[in-house]
């Protein structure tokens, strides 16, 4: 197989040199990633940290308890937005359509979970989803059979489902319901407003760590004993026990107020999923290897089309997930979601993060990040009762340096 069929983040057991077996080694290999544009994480949790301190000098409410559970759930929605923006950002496409998909498969979720019909709230997620993914597979036939740009066949997407929205809410609610629709099913209600047990949100959190470190060491050490570079065991240990600190003092900010909201676990485990896909299947090496080099890719036998189209697919379902999220944290979904600011934002959440906007370089993670940073900031300004005007342009400012910064590391990879 092609090397063009690797992931994006390529091992750096490239660089000259032997494994990185000590700090030093693993440093030196870092510096030579960080100067081929590769920096990481790294900055994106400072950046991240640094918001934090600001927001809290300037109101002590921001890491207030009940402050942060609504930070979590806000996050939320702007997390799986970016997640579903991932899946095509890696392929070097687009889906400007994604927040109206979402709201659509909130709107058939909401729907056949109320009355008259009152099913379960499984059976209306399924359909909630399936429309989205529906939607998302429309996108990619259109864009790998007919060779249309992704660009101009989710923008028309956009407008066509911003107007689909309202014709469905008057269709399925009637006229009279205002172009909105309460959720009625309180399953669906808790995602947003369902708390954790305490007991449970330790449990959880103890898993949550243990299999990030057994997946994590395991993976060290394959990739130590096929000779390519990887963190030190000393470096790889104090990560997984800064994952564990900063889990402690979520859930115990968490448990002063209502408790964990169930939307954290929910959206851990979507990542955690979606990351696995991404990162050890066939599928997902084949998406970074078309964003890397698609004529390459398509050399090495992988078939181009049926990959995008999936991945439209995957990113509607994930949009469709978030769009139930959203209709949660509201009560209610209705005609007038700003489906434009929301695709925008998730694009915002997903290059924040570091994923490239030209294609075959990102992670799933990033979007978590970038999630975090889109909703600190929104919460934040909120709380210091900054105008929606100045919300928006401080987020502008936000996305364009994260772009700008993406467009320098993409120069300076082409350089090295």
């Amino acid at each position: 197989m092609s090397t063009s069929t690797e992931p994006a983040t390529p091992p750096v057991a490239d660089v000259p040199g032997r494994p990185a077996a000590t700090l030093g080694g693993y440093f030196r290999a870092w510096i030579a990633r960080i100067r081929s544009g590769e920096s990481g994480v790294l900055p994106v949790v400072g950046g991240l940290i640094v918001i934090i301190i600001i927001f809290q000098l300037n109101n002590s409410v921001f890491l207030s308890p009940n402050n942060i559970i609504n930070l979590m759930v806000q996050a939320s929605v702007f997390v799986l937005f970016g997640v579903a923006e991932v899946f095509v950002l890696l392929l070097g496409e687009i889906d400007l359509a994604l927040g109206f998909t979402g709201a659509i498969g909130a709107v058939f979720t909401v729907w056949i979970t109320g009355p008259p019909y009152n099913l379960p709230w499984y059976v209306g997620v399924l359909l909630g989803l399936a429309v989205a993914t529906i939607i998302g597979a429309v996108w990619g036939f259109l864009i790998t059979r007919l060779r249309i740009p992704s660009f101009i066949v989710t923008l028309a997407g956009l407008l066509g489902l911003q107007g689909l929205l309202i014709f469905v809410i008057n269709g399925l609610a009637g006229p009279s319901s205002g172009g909105t629709m309460s959720v009625s099913n309180a399953v669906i209600n808790a995602i947003a407003y369902g708390y954790m047990n305490t007991v449970l949100a330790w449990v959880v959190l103890a898993l949550v760590v243990a299999a990030y470190a057994v997946f994590a060491l395991v993976g060290d050490r394959q990739r130590r004993a096929g000779g390519l570079v990887t963190q030190p065991v000393g470096l790889r240990i104090v990560k997984i026990a800064l994952i564990a600190a900063a889990g402690i003092a979520l859930v115990l900010a968490c448990s002063a107020g209502e408790g964990v909201p169930w939307a954290v676990p929910i959206v851990l485990a979507i990542v955690a999923g979606w990351s696995f896909l991404l990162a050890q299947t066939r599928f997902g090496r084949y998406v970074y290897a078309i964003g890397g080099n698609a004529e390459a890719a398509r050399r090495a036998g992988i078939n181009l089309s049926r990959i995008r189209l999936i991945a439209f697919a995957l990113a509607s379902l994930t949009a469709g997930a978030a769009g139930i999220f959203y209709a949660a944290r509201l009560g209610s979904i209705s005609s007038n979601v700003d489906g434009g600011q929301y695709v925008l934002l998730a694009v915002a959440a997903a290059v924040i993060g570091g994923t490239s906007l030209f294609g075959g370089r990102g992670k799933i993670v990033h979007a978590l990040l970038g999630g975090l940073i889109v909703a600190t900031i929104y919460n934040g300004m909120g709380l210091l009762n900054l105008s929606a005007a100045t919300q928006l342009m401080v987020t502008a400012l936000v996305l364009l340096a994260a772009v700008t910064v993406d467009a320098l590391s993409r120069r300076n990879r082409s350089t090295t």
